[in-house]
């Protein structure tokens, strides 16, 4: 039997990402996005409200990166989600992580997180349901310890943390559990 739960964004796994900008002073800022979603082969969409400062160094910059928050470095993923840039101006260096500048785009990379999209701005969306920031992504970096043949990540390897708004927890991807475009080609003979 069902049970009714009401209105929940009820959507898992939702991926932690950290977004970076560069601020006009050259700074960095950074925030941790639970909300973030591929949206094209080259596109990623980062539902995030127009207020942070983090988005507002986005639009200024027009670029920004976005890395996948691991297992090791939690404690600094989860701090990006809870200090707010537009009062710790210090934020990214309390958080004790380093960056360098994307050869691709004018962005910080930061180190601690095996992989990170480098995105140019495509476009600012802003309705009444809605606001949405939209990266074309111009390249995407790794660490070699989490690339396998042919310069593909391994999911295992990255150790990605997933967030889980049912009870605001954090969780790791697990073991593959089948392959894709192939688990159900059985039903297609059917």
């Amino acid at each position: 039997m069902r049970k009714n739960l009401g209105v929940q964004p009820a959507l898992f796994p939702m991926p932690v990402v950290i977004v970076a900008a560069y601020a006009a002073d050259g700074s960095i800022c950074a925030m941790n996005a639970a909300w973030a979603q591929i949206c094209d082969m080259d596109k990623i969409a980062l539902f995030i409200d127009a207020d942070h400062k983090t988005t507002k160094n986005i639009m200024e910059s027009k670029a920004f990166t976005v890395s996948i928050a691991d297992v090791p470095n939690m404690v600094p993923a989860d701090f990006f989600g809870i200090a707010t840039g537009n009062k710790m101006p210090d934020k990214f260096e309390r958080s004790g992580c380093h960056a360098v500048k994307s050869e691709f785009v004018n962005a910080p990379i930061i180190t601690e997180f095996p992989v990170a999209l480098e995105c140019e701005l495509a476009e600012e969306i802003n309705t009444e349901n809605m606001h949405a920031i939209v990266g074309k992504i111009v390249n995407v970096s790794a660490d070699e310890s989490v690339v396998g043949d042919k310069d593909k990540i391994l999911p295992e390897k990255v150790n990605a943390l997933i967030f889980d708004q049912y009870r605001s927890g954090y969780y790791t991807v697990g073991e593959k559990a089948g392959q894709a475009w192939n688990a159900g080609k059985d039903l297609m003979n059917k």
